[in-house]
């Protein structure tokens, strides 16, 4: 709907939540064109889903919404205040909008997101014609991961528990990975690049160290075209003076044609 000034929409009865959602996604201005009832006679009424936000969806329906601000362009870098609160503490939205720039995702990607519960999210979102395999060994984290994948009505994200060829035989090879280095990443990267060798990494780290040896763990997997740079944001506080939060490794590898 962000995407298209006018969209036609068939559903079920029993989504008491629809019209709130639209709405906690900032379409609030759009008009939504519908019959009272599921009787198919009768006069069409016509509302801005800011003032149906307490209404659900009761019976089988259409409605016809029109977006007039509608735009053919993806919103990274979402606001924390849009994720379910739950385990998880996001990564700050400037440093997820630089991942996602580094990611490059296109519609009809398949990826593979180990860690990242809200990057997944977001690139879920861009993909809606490809697939986001999301991995997460936390059993709490998975939960909260859950919660936003119904939150933001996600129909292509699979989430898994670890990385292997059991747990992803079922998974489209991804052509592209997102993860945040750990113990794990040694394992995880060499499974990956054994099923797709031209795969696209970004690997996200606070560790010095681990920044520092991952351009040799890449170049010993095939992948030597790699970049590493590290993002400072610094916020002003309440006192007039700037607090900085840690730093960010970014490494990225893309193997060459």
């Amino acid at each position: 709907m962000e995407a298209h000034k006018t969209t036609l929409v068939f559903t079920n009865a029993g989504i008491d939540d629809i019209f709130y959602r639209l709405w906690n996604a900032g379409l609030g201005e759009c008009e939504v064109w519908y019959n009272n009832g599921s009787d198919p006679a009768g006069e069409i009424l016509h509302n801005q889903v800011k003032d149906m936000i307490d209404r659900g969806i009761d019976a089988s329906a259409g409605m016809l919404i029109i977006n007039p601000r509608a735009r053919n362009t993806a919103k990274i870098g979402l606001s924390n205040e849009m994720f379910q609160q739950g385990s998880i503490r996001y990564v700050g939205s400037e440093i997820r909008a630089v991942i996602m720039g580094k990611m490059m995702v296109a519609p009809q990607d398949d990826i593979c997101v180990i860690g990242g519960e809200s990057i997944a999210i977001e690139a879920a979102l861009i993909a809606a014609e490809g697939s986001v395999i999301a991995v997460e060994y936390n059993k709490a984290d998975r939960t909260t991961l859950e919660d936003n994948v119904a939150h933001f009505d996600l129909h292509n994200v699979r989430i898994i528990d670890h990385v292997d060829e059991e747990s992803m035989k079922d998974c489209p090879i991804p052509s592209l990975v997102f993860l945040v280095a750990s113990a794990s990443t040694d394992q995880e990267l060499k499974y990956l690049t054994s099923v797709n060798p031209k795969i696209s990494v970004v690997i996200y780290t606070l560790d010095f160290k681990a920044a520092a040896g991952l351009p040799d763990t890449l170049a010993s997997l095939g992948l030597t075209d790699v970049d590493t740079i590290q993002i400072s944001v610094s916020k002003l506080g309440s006192r007039n003076t700037f607090k900085q939060e840690p730093a960010t490794w970014i490494i990225t590898a893309r193997a060459r044609e």
